[in-house]
């Protein structure tokens, strides 16, 4: 769990919990053998991540589910990584001041500033405004021969791209690019977005959908990737990423959104599909319960029903939606407005 930025010792400890949910923190230093201090503040720090939460007892804990964890860590990784291309690409001022310096003592800023171009600024390169960044998506789009992966949380986003993107698209498809695309439940109503996404399953491509949504990122042929400065307004434009360290890193990010996001390839192909009915109370409880307990006989206690019942009911709302894990039937219920 290191990638996500988890210590050794809070690994241990969350799976301790994993092992022994509704344990005593007090117990970590004799079953881990670890120093109490560095116990106590794995603790806390799990608590924090949302990794532990109170358990029945007030001095027992309890451990949030693997799947859940991993795409809290990965949104808060993915956080952490934009704000440190954002550190690096703000800190231009050292390269002016080192510039100025060595013009200074070299009598030649010309050789200064041509030394500094050829390798100060290879890792991040900053686009500036929309039409630049359209422009270079296409250039990257076209040239793509092996993979473009990309999340895109926003409708009105990918409402602007459909248009510019489809025919780079279908051509990178029919010369063998693989397309792999996470987008959020709410663009599967947004009927011009919608017939986007029907058409790239159609023609190969593959699109899973993600509740829990990380900022926008694209990545081509795992060596270049494109992400905006503010995710929350693409007119400051964008960072392009190379360096294998980075663009590894982002791409590992993605992999784990990838693998928590449910697949929605039945929906895309048949629009008119029907829902089905919506669920029984009772339904609806134990899938609430299923999303914030880790385990099933702790949500049939709180429910006041048998284990077996309790899983009952998940096995068949899970049939009804098509889910093949819990992961997936909590993002297909959050789409159909169940949760």
């Amino acid at each position: 769990m290191g990638v996500f930025g988890i210590s050794t010792v809070e690994e241990k400890v969350y799976r301790h919990f994993l092992r022994h949910p509704e344990s005593p923190a007090e117990s970590l230093p004799g079953a881990l053998g670890i120093d109490r201090g560095d116990s106590e503040r794995a603790v806390a720090r799990l608590v924090q991540l949302r990794l532990l939460r109170p358990g029945e007892t007030s001095d027992c804990l309890c451990p949030a589910d693997p799947e859940l964890a991993v795409a809290r860590l990965t949104e808060l990784r993915l956080r952490d990584m934009y704000q440190e291309i954002q550190r690096l690409t703000q800190s231009r001022h050292v390269l002016a001041a080192l510039r100025a310096e060595s013009a200074t003592a070299s009598g030649d800023a010309g050789v200064g500033a041509g030394a500094a171009a050829g390798g100060g600024e290879r890792g991040v390169e900053e686009l500036d405004g929309r039409e630049e960044l359209r422009s270079r998506m296409e250039d990257l789009a076209f040239f793509a021969r092996e993979e473009i992966v990309s999340v895109e949380p926003g409708v009105h986003l990918m409402s602007e791209q459909v248009g510019q993107a489809r025919a780079l698209e279908w051509r990178a498809l029919r010369r063998g690019v693989r397309r792999r695309l996470v987008v959020p439940p709410d663009v599967l109503d947004h009927p011009p977005v919608a017939g986007y996404l029907r058409e790239l399953v159609a023609r190969g491509g593959q699109v899973r959908v993600a509740a829990e949504m990380s900022d926008q990122v694209a990545v081509y042929d795992r060596r270049i990737a494109l992400m905006p400065q503010d995710p929350k307004n693409i007119e400051h434009g964008a960072l392009l990423v190379r360096g294998r360290a980075l663009v590894s890193t982002l791409l590992g990010l993605f992999e784990k959104v990838w693998d928590q996001a449910g697949d929605v390839a039945v929906e895309l192909r048949d629009p008119g599909r029907e829902r089905g009915p919506e669920l029984s109370e009772a339904e609806l409880r134990v899938l609430r319960m299923m999303c914030v307990v880790g385990k099933d006989e702790t949500g049939a206690r709180d429910l006041g029903v048998s284990v077996r019942t309790y899983r009952r009911h998940i096995a068949d709302v899970m049939r009804r939606l098509g889910a093949s894990t819990r992961a997936q039937t909590a993002l297909m219920a959050r789409e159909r407005g169940w949760l």
